[in-house]
């Protein structure tokens, strides 16, 4: 809390007499007010007529605004269009016009010789001035903009990605702001609508000028006071306080909303609940665990030790062909591959089946297998061919198109769009997201917070005309699948980050897709949950008959998740295959880097490679590309010696350079060696701790660095 401070004295001055001025007025109506006959004042025939007049105005009022202002707040703070400022002005300007003059602005508009009003009055007999309807739109005209700024100020800050979260399980427009935009924004809601209905009651100049002053008729309570002024000046002193407390009351109510700043509240986990299962991985950065050098590459603990595990153990594709043109595992090789687990538990629901339109729904009781045909043009522009049952491993650097690509898919962005899009059935391209069949989990899961676990995860299927009581069995199925069905009736602020994951890749897997979007579902986590959920992700691909696309940044999910790797690199495909051929010879310094490799591109010339920054490198490459090809000379870290004096015998690369950086990477150490003029800019090398005693490492220190011809793999660009 921010420590109390003395107020200087020539701003507490001036501040106080501000408050005096503003409650000196309010304080005469609380003293001059009939204490003695007030209930009878207030209960006159003439005041409860008015008393009631005004209700009903009001009411009516905000029931207009409401079915007018919130489509209205919508457009205005999700759409872009040209002359959106002018609206808003247009918008704003019953709120700061004098009451008479709105009045007047209404009568040009609405009366009997206004713009709009001969129309009503000729075609369908309406007359809008001195008439309770015209006392309604009066006090709408200038009620309104409350709750539309209110209501966009809320929808602002709500990030649409709930909304589109939404659309990918199949909800469409008006069903996801039913669901899930206004409950969300409910308080923003509630607030803009109380203060509508208090503007509403409080209406005069405007309904006087409009709808006149006509008892029983258009003689609201604020005209009720004007009346008692002229004849019973008590009687109007009564009145304005029942006026000054409601709408008091009003404000009080929706202090912090409107008025002042909205208090934090803290959701609490429940007892024995996300924390205490899975620690605390909710606060864990992300990244946690990564050691950074200056080049910005990530190198992760034991790393290198797991990726050459795993890489001898990959399975060849079956039929031999590349990635992209027909080859990859099938459905068939996926799951012999994989195993026997827990697949969807049913084809995705057609027209003809209680859905809402999705295409190319199949019966039957043996799932259907969707293979992936795509086209992608504008910021990301690639091709896509994978067959059903395959996992790919979306990388690349941030700002490469990865979550675009993902975004195009669904139809959720205007910078790239699929012109083709296929799913083992008719073009999908033209269709909008919510009848595409495609489910997406964005980084943080998109959980709707108003909704437990177990509501979350049947969205999808209730989006999709699935009964309600069918629904929450299913999700509960897939809720006890990935291990969290004792969590169905906690809402997202009472699950750690670890079980958030999961009941949000439930409700994408319940949703029955196509296609299945992962936008780094793991990133969020610390190490220990990271694998647990790993394991439990990877597990629950297994029978998944359609394609997943999964955007990482970590080599270790790429291979234990993935059976193809696809690298992006500004918007564009760098390379398309098998997890151990893109370890074995990546085609991009930055994939080189994320493994934890040494990677400078360059040039083929004379049996060497003449890299970007100018060094020469002697390589050993059988067979070498031609003399002028692009190529990329890749070196693991292990190859990489250092040494204290310029080192002769066999290696033909060898420069001089300065220790930057030194990191532990498991029993060992790696440095960062800095180059001089004519040598690669940056070097890793990796020593044990002896051998760096015996240099005399340390940051600054001095080193010669050499690298064997033939320890260096040219990969053609």
């Amino acid at each position: 809390m921010t420590p109390l401070r003395r107020a200087p004295l020539a701003l507490a001055a001036p501040a106080l007499l501000a408050v005096a001025f503003l409650l000196l007025p309010l304080a005469g109506v609380l003293v001059q007010a009939p204490w003695g006959t007030l209930g009878e004042r207030l209960t006159a025939p003439d005041v409860r007529e008015a008393l009631g007049l005004s209700l009903a105005v009001s009411g009516w009022a905000l029931a207009l605004s409401l079915l007018l202002g919130v489509p209205l707040a919508w457009v205005l703070a999700r759409v872009d269009f040209p002359g959106k400022a002018l609206l808003r002005v247009v918008v704003m300007l019953p709120m700061v016009l004098p009451p008479t003059v709105a009045g007047v602005a209404l009568l040009q508009g609405f009366g009997r010789r206004g713009l709009l009003g001969g129309v009503l009055a000729g075609s369908f007999g309406v007359t809008l001035p001195f008439s309770t309807a015209g006392a309604v739109v009066a006090a709408a005209f200038v009620a309104m903009p409350f709750l539309v700024i209110s209501l966009e100020g809320a929808l602002a800050g709500l990030h649409p990605r709930y909304e589109e979260t939404a659309a990918s399980l199949g909800a469409g427009p008006l069903r996801a702001f039913l669901t899930v935009t206004v409950p969300m924004v409910g308080p923003g809601l509630v607030a803009g609508a109380a203060l509508c209905w208090a503007r509403a009651l409080g209406e005069f100049g405007a309904t006087i000028t409009f709808a006149g002053n006509l008892p029983g008729t258009t003689q609201t309570l604020p005209l009720q006071v004007y009346l008692l002024l002229q004849n019973d000046p008590e009687g109007a002193v009564a009145v304005s306080l029942l006026l000054l407390v409601t709408a008091a009351a009003v404000l009080i109510a929706l202090r912090g909303r409107w008025l002042g700043h909205a208090a934090v509240r803290e959701t609490r986990p429940a007892p024995g609940g996300a924390e205490n299962e899975e620690g605390p991985e909710a606060a864990g950065a992300p990244g946690a665990g990564r050691l950074r050098w200056g080049t910005g590459a990530r190198l992760r603990r034991g790393m290198g030790a797991r990726l050459r595990r795993g890489m001898g153990a990959r399975l060849r594709r079956g039929d031999g062909a590349p990635p992209g043109k027909g080859g990859g595992r099938g459905a068939e090789a996926g799951a012999a591959r994989r195993g026997a687990g827990p697949g969807v538990t049913g084809p995705a629901l057609g027209p003809d089946e209680g859905g809402d339109g999705a295409p190319d729904g199949r019966r039957g009781g043996a799932p259907a297998s969707w293979p992936l045909s795509a086209a992608v043009r504008g910021a990301t522009a690639l091709d896509l061919d994978v067959p059903a049952g395959t996992t790919v491993a979306v990388v690349g650097p941030n700002g490469a198109g990865k979550s675009t690509l993902l975004r195009a898919l669904l139809g959720l962005t205007p910078r790239a769009a699929a012109t083709r899009l296929r799913l083992g059935g008719p073009e999908l391209s033209g269709l909008p997201p919510h009848r595409r069949g495609i489910a997406w989990v964005p980084q943080d899961g998109a959980l709707f917070p108003h909704l437990t676990a177990l509501a979350n995860t049947a969205y999808g299927l209730r989006a999709r005309g699935v009964p309600r009581a069918a629904a929450r069995v299913e999700a509960y199925r897939w809720l006890e699948r990935l291990g969290v069905g004792a969590l169905a009736h906690r809402r997202p602020g009472q699950l750690s980050g670890g079980q958030a994951q999961r009941v949000a890749l439930a409700r994408a897997l319940a949703a029955r897709p196509r296609l299945l979007l992962l936008d780094e579902p793991l990133a969020a986590l610390d190490q220990t949950t990271r694998a647990r959920v790993r394991h439990a992700l990877r597990q629950h691909l297994a029978g998944f008959p359609g394609v997943s696309l999964i955007v990482t940044h970590d080599p270790v999910e790429a291979v234990s998740l993935a059976d193809l790797v696809l690298v992006v690199e500004e918007g564009r495909l760098v390379q398309y295959a098998e997890p151990a051929e893109v370890a074995r010879h990546p085609r991009s310094p930055w994939v080189a880097r994320m493994l934890g490799r040494n990677a400078w591109p360059g040039t083929v010339r004379d049996g060497g490679l003449d890299t970007a920054g100018g060094a020469r490198l002697v390589t050993a490459a059988d067979p070498a590309p031609a003399d002028g090809a692009a190529a990329l000379a890749v070196v693991s870290p292990e190859a990489v010696s250092l040494h204290a004096a310029r080192p002769s015998g066999s290696p033909r690369n060898v420069w001089p350079g300065t220790v930057r950086e030194l990191a532990a990477y498991g029993a060992r150490l790696r440095v960062l060696v800095a180059g001089g003029a004519g040598a690669p800019a940056e070097v890793v090398a990796e020593v044990t701790p002896a051998a760096a005693a015996d240099l005399g490492l340390a940051e600054g220190a001095g080193v010669w660095v050499s690298v064997k011809a033939t320890e260096i793999t040219v990969v053609p660009l």
